[in-house]
This record gives C-alpha cells, sequence and structure tokens, in this order.
C-alpha cells in the first residue's frame, strides 16, 4: 500500500500550533483516559486501552514531518463546542461526559445505498492519514493542527449519492443528558447543531474526516469520535461529533447561518477581504499568544488554500455568497 501525507508545503514546522495551547495534559488525563472510543480506537490499532496511544495511520516513510509535530500534551484547552459550554475552556472540563461507545453514523437522503456506519467501520474500513492542516475560526484566532482522519469522499462514495444530489448536510449528536451546554436556559442555537456543504465542496480532497490529532485518538472537546474538518473555511463549517449525513438537492439549513445570517453565511470562505460585522478578517491571532507576544499575522485567501479550492467558486461574488 502507498503510503501518504498531505500538509501544505508554505506552512513551517514552527508554525504548528503547540499542543499546550491545544489542550491541558491535566484536563485530557481526567477526562479522556476513561473514553470508549479510546479502546475501540485503539482496538482497531491493535493495541491495549491507553488513552495516548497512537493511532494507526499512513505517513511518508521517511517520518520527517510526523517527527517535527509538536508533542502531545497539550491538545485541547481552547475550543467552540457550545454543547458543553460557551466558554473556550468549557468543553475540556465537561466534553468527558459525552458517551462516544456505540457510536453510530446514519447516512440517507438522496443516495442509491442508505444506511448506517459503526464506530468499528469507520476506525477499519478506511486508511487513515496525518493531515496538517491549518485551521482559522470565524472570531480571528487560529491554528495549525495535524489531523489524522480520511477524505469525506471515500465515505460518501460507499453510499452512492444521486446525481440530483447537490449538497450535503451534517448533524451533530444532541444528548442533553450529557451536553450541559444545550440544557442551559441561556443557549441560543436549536439543537441539534447542523451544518452543510456543497457536493463538490464535499468531494474535494483536502475535505477530510478526522478521527484523531497528533496522531492520538480524537478528544472528545474535539469532536470525537469523528469531526469534519474543511481548512479553507472558517472553523464553525468544522462540524463535530457527527451521527448524520443526508445528501439533498437542497441547500440545509446551518445552526449559525438560521441564528445570524448577516454575520455567518452558507460558504463561510476565508476571506480576509470580507469582514465579520464586528471586526475586522484581515489578520489572525495565531495560537500560542498573550498579550506580550500577540503572534499577529495576516489571513490568506481560503486561508491559504487559494490554489486547491478557487475554482470551485469561479464567477461568484465572494461578497454575496460568504
Amino acid at each position: 500500500m502507498k503510503k501518504r501525507i498531505y500538509t501544505d508545503p508554505i506552512i513551517a514546522p514552527s508554525e504548528i500550533t503547540p499542543e499546550a495551547v491545544f489542550l491541558k495534559r491535566r484536563d485530557i488525563i481526567k477526562s479522556v483516559a476513561g473514553l470508549a472510543s479510546a479502546t475501540a480506537i485503539d482496538a482497531a490499532a491493535g493495541v491495549g486501552h491507553d488513552a495516548e496511544a497512537p493511532l494507526s495511520f499512513t505517513a511518508d516513510p521517511d517520518q520527517s514531518l510526523i517527527a517535527l509535530r509538536t508533542p502531545y500534551e497539550a491538545v485541547t484547552s481552547y475550543n467552540n463546542f457550545y454543547e458543553f459550554g460557551t466558554d473556550k475552556s468549557d468543553p475540556a472540563r465537561h466534553a468527558h461526559a459525552m458517551t462516544t461507545d456505540p457510536w453510530t453514523v446514519k447516512v440517507g437522503g438522496l443516495v442509491e445505498k442508505p444506511g448506517e456506519l459503526h464506530l468499528e467501520d469507520l476506525l477499519s474500513g478506511f486508511e487513515l492519514q496525518e493531515r496538517i492542516y491549518r485551521f482559522r475560526c470565524v472570531e480571528a484566532w487560529s491554528m495549525v493542527v495535524p489531523w489524522i482522519g480520511f477524505p469525506l469522499s471515500e465515505l460518501l462514495a460507499r453510499f452512492a449519492p444521486r446525481s440530483e444530489g447537490r449538497f450535503v448536510e451534517f448533524k451533530t449528536l444532541h444528548r442533553p443528558s450529557e451536553m450541559r451546554g444545550t440544557r442551559s436556559f441561556t443557549s441560543i442555537i436549536d439543537w441539534p447543531y447542523r451544518e452543510g456543504l456543497r457536493m463538490d465542496e464535499a468531494m474535494h480532497p483536502l475535505t477530510l474526516m478526522a478521527v484523531g490529532v497528533y496522531g492520538k485518538t480524537l478528544p472528545n472537546q474535539n469532536g470525537a469520535p469523528l469531526r469534519l474538518v474543511v481548512p479553507w473555511k472558517y472553523g464553525f463549517k468544522s462540524i463535530k461529533s457527527i451521527v448524520e449525513i443526508n445528501v439533498t438537492d437542497k441547500q440545509p439549513a446551518t445552526s449559525w447561518q438560521q441564528l445570524q445570517p448577516t454575520e455567518y453565511g452558507f460558504y463561510a470562505n476565508v476571506n480576509p477581504e470580507v469582514d465579520h460585522p464586528r471586526w475586522s478578517q484581515r489578520f489572525e491571532r495565531r495560537l500560542p499568544s498573550s498579550i506580550f507576544k500577540p503572534n499577529r499575522v495576516s489571513t490568506l485567501l481560503f486561508n491559504g488554500y487559494a490554489e486547491q479550492v478557487a475554482g470551485l467558486y469561479e464567477g461568484m461574488d465572494l461578497r454575496q455568497y460568504y
């Protein structure tokens, strides 16, 4: 089997966000060590239950990029996952309550072979790859993250989308007993969380279904056991903890667009020329950062992936279709 790894050649190793910023070790030891999903993934990888056990995935034979990844010690202390609270530290504190085994993803709509995939199917049925991607939040902070996963196109192909299917809709788990944020009287989202892509975006080779980060099991606060990663779009498009995927002929309603359409468009492509109504998008705060070292960098069109994806939007007004 040919071994392969994807990363953007203009991302320097020094740009990869240190895991100490992405996740606090003390929190993850408490919240991930007992996860059933870790058991399932470790079993698929042929190892015993261990919160820090590596996933089995393919990479370049010389392992050069893997060796340059930052250590595992801090993978998720700064997250948006409103199902567990609105503070950046809430997911790391509370997401351990979410049960991820058993886990089933239902795929339906305009497909020839509707059905379900269980967690073990997802982990054993696809060739896992490491891809080092930029991650840009609409809030103007960013990271560089080594994800482990497989192309969304491979998953969709198993269910044979019909020719009239023009969009793909995704839904997050909605389990109020385990997701304290969904029980809050201050919650502003109509649960479950929903997102969507145009079919050509979903089938693009960069669009990833992630099951891990930094070579390890994907922690709950990062969207275990399965999340979407669309690196040229703002982070809210990369929906977490997916339980349902539907192919449709109509543009699906998405959570943030329904909540505030003037601020969060369906496309959500990273664009420094189109500001959020309440802040500029020309620059971003690359984590790690601090008051004294803000690590402010210029934002790139399509988050630096214009060469690969600009053709998807040829002839479109990117200010109208934001």
